[in-house]
This record gives structure tokens, sequence and C-alpha cells, in this order.
């Protein structure tokens, strides 16, 4: 097995950087790190911390991800995927929760990177990913109706749940304050028709300048005061808090650890689907595992210094890539550029209307929503993977993340497993072998005739513990009397070790039976596997043959001894 090796992407491409190409990730750099601005606010209040926790996140997630990242493009920080699960963590468990809980998915990421199973990931079903990725825009989208509309609930605490939420606002929805609406409005509506006019600039970012300062001089000048803004909800700080190690026991860990799986499987997901996209857009491959290190690293370090869960954003690596980035430095400056922004400008961030941000966080959830390809595995997939989507859509809508990922992993596995024995064929043949028919190309060989008393069991593809219970019951099923059973192994690429348990089994069955079982065309890895369990010492190293004409020779010798010896006695 290849030894695993971390190699930062940052490393080789500094080996032939030049000034030219310094210059463009300058400029991607800055204007990422200003497009990721509003986002890393907007994502931070949403998830139930500060508006500056949002921005650390970025600037400290940001930067180790580009440093240590497998990818030469991607940007790091925190994005709307984790807002339903870091919300939820802080209703329950509090900040310091949401800490260990972070902590635990960063060792559980790194671990992930180390055991270099970043290919995993990619066997998650897409509709299963398609599930609860719309199913979190639909629950950002309901996290937002308050703001967007301005709803007073009278001192009461909002619901975590879904159902919860919509009845509590449908019982105040006549607190309804039409300036929140109006703001949030123009804010959805400036987003969607920027793109139109500006193709460089993100509409998130001029929303929030225009309508923050239309609504400066709406509070001013007018005398409205019925906007709320960041400033009439938190206080900000400009500075970059000191690293603290939260209390930890037993206690915690136990029942965090649901919660921190989810933060990883959501986070491994959500990075390598974006490093991804880079790919294709850059003609470079990506290293997974790297990746989950880097994303491991940041999420063990960003919530030392009060930081929330961070993975790879698609938007802003695309930013970065449509702005001329190429290497991780455009990263490193991004955060660089968070930095001075949270440092010098911070407190301009308090006139920011919170409908204004509501609004970015809808346009968030509606790109997030993929309703497009969510129709179309609807329509035209099959009735399985459209059981999967909807399922995995309701868990994560109705319920929540956490039960949604926790769900989709094993049906993702259940399926897996259903669709490898679909493809596994056991087929027995009792008269003759044809092996033209087994070749793709043209040959001319005579039938392999297979001699009376012998059958021969054909095992087409991989031999674990759902097909080794299906050949075990397919032999109990045949009652024609044989004295050789010759199992041929050629395509089977590996076994387990109920393969192995049902394969043994069946020897001890077949001595019992006085049917001796011969195994052919068996693969090294197979081999290797038979081997460690002591298998052959109980069929004997003569059973075991190379190909389907040795076993069948050895066959006719067993038969013929059997023969001698009925004749003999």
């Amino acid at each position: 097995m290849k030894a695993f090796e971390f190699k930062p992407k940052l490393l080789s491409t500094l080996k032939s950087y030049s000034k030219g190409t310094f210059t463009a990730d300058l400029m991607a750099g800055i204007i990422v790190g200003i497009v990721a601005l509003p986002l890393a606010i907007a994502f931070g209040i949403a998830s139930g911390v500060s508006p500056e926790k949002g921005i650390v996140t970025a600037i400290i997630a940001g930067f180790i991800i580009s440093l240590l990242g497998g990818s030469k493009v991607q940007i790091g920080g925190p994005t709307g995927a984790f807002i339903v699960i870091v919300y939820g963590v802080i209703q329950q468990y509090g900040e310091t929760g949401l800490i260990i809980a972070t902590l635990m998915a960063g060792v559980i990421l790194l671990l992930l990177g180390v055991l270099k199973l970043g290919v995993v990931i990619k066997f998650i079903p897409y509709p299963i990913i398609v599930g609860f990725t719309s199913g979190i825009a639909v629950t950002i989208f309901t996290t937002q109706i308050a703001d967007v509309f301005g709803l007073s609930f009278g001192g009461e605490k909002v619901p975590g749940d879904f159902v919860g939420k919509w009845l509590l606002y449908f019982r105040y929805f006549d607190s309804v304050n039409w300036w929140n609406t109006a703001t949030a409005a123009v804010s959805i509506v400036v987003i969607a028709l920027t793109p139109r006019f500006l193709k460089k600039i993100p509409g998130s970012l001029v929303a929030i300048v225009l309508v923050t300062g239309i609504v400066y001089l709406i509070r001013t000048l007018a005398g409205v005061d019925g906007i709320d803004t960041i400033g009439d909800r938190f206080s900000i700080k400009s500075e970059l808090p000191d690293a603290e190690i939260p209390a930890i026991n037993w206690e915690a860990l136990k029942g965090l650890f649901p919660v921190a799986i989810t933060i990883a499987v959501l986070g491994a997901i959500e990075s390598l689907l974006s490093a991804t996209v880079a790919d294709g857009m850059i003609s470079d491959k990506h290293d997974s595992n790297t990746e989950l290190i880097a994303q491991g690293a940041a999420n063990i370090i960003t919530p030392l210094f009060g930081g929330i869960p961070a993975t790879g954003a698609i938007a802003r690596t695309m930013t970065n890539i449509n702005n001329g980035g190429r290497t991780p430095v455009a990263g490193i400056i991004h955060a660089f550029v968070l930095l001075l922004i949270l440092l010098f400008f911070m407190p301009l961030a308090k006139y920011i209307p919170m409908a204004c941000l509501a609004g970015v966080l809808v346009i968030v959830s509606y790109n997030m929503s993929e309703w497009r390809t969510f129709k179309a595995l609807l329509l035209r997939n099959s009735k399985s993977d459209v059981a999967v989507l909807l399922f995995t859509f309701f868990l994560t809508v109705v319920f929540d993340l956490t039960v949604a990922i926790e769900t989709g992993l094993i049906i993702a596995c259940l399926l897996f497993m259903r669709r490898v024995m679909e493809t596994t064929e056991i087929s027995v043949i009792t008269d003759e072998i044809n092996p033209n028919a087994e070749l793709d190309i043209a040959v001319r060989e005579e039938n392999l005739i297979i001699p009376s008393g012998v059958e021969v069991y054909e095992i087409n593809g991989p031999y674990f513990f759902g097909i080794a219970n299906k050949f075990d019951e397919y032999i109990s099923l045949l009652k024609t009397p044989s004295e050789v059973r010759i199992i041929r192994m050629r395509r089977v690429p590996f076994i387990d070790s109920t393969g192995i348990h049902n394969l043994t089994n069946l020897c001890l069955r077949s001595q019992k039976e006085k049917i001796t079982v011969i195994l052919s065309g068996v693969n090294k890895k197979v081999h290797d596997a038979l081997v460690q369990s002591d298998f052959y010492r109980l069929l004997g190293k003569e059973n075991i043959c190379p190909n389907i004409n040795v076993a069948l020779e050895r066959a006719k010798e067993v038969i013929e001894k059997k023969k001698t010896k009925a004749i003999v006695s």
C-alpha cells in the first residue's frame, strides 16, 4: 500500500511562482476578501453568534485551509450549510458545546485525511447530497422569515424546530414591520439584478453597501427607527479574541459526538465538492486527503478563538477563480484583507440592517436549494432514488441535520450493498463450459466437458457477507447428487470474514457429505485473505487450482480415486 503523503498545494505552486501570478492572486484575494465580509457576518448572526465571530472564522479557517489545503484555489470559511446545525447546538449546549463539537469534528476530519478516506466521501449517493442540501436551504429560509418581515414575538423564544417556527410566525404575523419588509425586498432585488450590470462584483456586497446607506439616511433624516441594524442587537469588537481552551469532560464528549460526526461529514462533503468543481474550472486535480487534513486543522484551531465550523465555500472559490486566483496565495491574501477590515472598519458594520442580511440569506438559500436538480431527480430517476431524495429532504427539514446525515449515511451503505449484491451473479454449470462465450475475442477452443458427478459454481462479483449468505442458500436448495464441487472465483475481487466463514462451513458440510470442494482461479487478494484465515489447511493445497482446466482435471482424479476405492472395498 502506498504510504500517505501530506503535500499542501502551496508548496508545489511556490516552486514556479512569478510576479505575474502574485499580481493576479493579489487582486483575486482582495476581491474575495471583500465578498466574504457580508457572508461571514450573515452566517455568523444566522448561526446564533455575534457577527465578528463569523469574520474570525473566515480569517483563521480561510488562512489555514489555503496554507495547508490540497486545492490550489479553495477558499475556506463559514458557509450556509452549517447555519442549521450550529444554531441547534448553541440552543441545546451553548457556545461551549459548539466549541467542543467543532474540535471533535476537526479531529475526525484530520483522521479521515490521514487514513486516506477522502475518496470514500465521493461514494455518498447524489440523491442524499441533494436531499439534505435542499433541506438545509429550506431551513435557512425559514430562519430568516422573522427578520424579513420584522416580526415581534413579545419576548417569546423562537423554537428550534421547523414546524414550531412556522406556528410562531403565523401566530405573530400581525406584527409585521413593513419598513423591514421593504428593506429585505430591495436587498433581494438588488442582489438578483446586479449580475446583469456588474460581472465581477457580487450582488450581496452591492446590496449591503447600497441598502445600508439608504437606511442610514432614512433613520437619520426622516427619523424612522423601525429598521433594526446589527448595532441594535450586537456589540461589535474590532479585535481578534484570545485563544481559550474549553473545559472538556467525558459526558460532554459523549453527548456531542453525533453532532461532531454531522459537522465533519458535512464539512468533508462540501469542501470536496467545492474542490472538485474548482478542478474543472482550472484543469487541475486536488488532493482529497490533504484537503481533509487542512479542514481538520482549521476546525481544531478556529473554535479556540471563538469561531464556528468552517469548510470550503463554493461561491467564494468560484469568485476567486473568476477574478484570476490560481494559487493558495490568493486565499491567504483574502484572510489578511478580512483581518484588516475587522481591525479598522468593523465599527461600520453596526449600521447594516438585519433585514438586508436576511435578504442576502434568502438568496443564499435559493441558490443552495438546487430546485432544478431536485425536480430533475424527481422526474427522471428510479423510484428508490426518489424515495431516498424525499426521505433525506424531509428528515433534514422536519427533524434536524444530524438525524438526516446519520440516516443518509446508513441508507448510502444499504444502497451500496444492495447494488453490489445485484451485480454479483451466482450460477451453476453441470454439463459443459464454452470458453469461446467467455472471451471478447474470437477463439476456436473446444467446450470443456464437466465430468459426471461434478458441479461448477461460478461467482461473479465480490464475495462479502450479503453474497455469502445468498450463495449458502443457493447450494442448500440444489438437491442434485454430486461428488465434487468446483467453486470458480476468477471474478471475485475480494472476500470478507463472513465470506470466509461461509466458505469454511460449506467445506465442513461437504466433507461430512463426502463431497470434495475445489477452488478455481483465486486471485492474489482473495488468496492472501484465505491464507491468513488458515482456510487452505482445511481444503488442502491440491484442491486450489489456478484455472478451470486444472480444476476439472483435479475433479477427474478425485472421482477416479473414489471409484477405485469403491471397487477395492
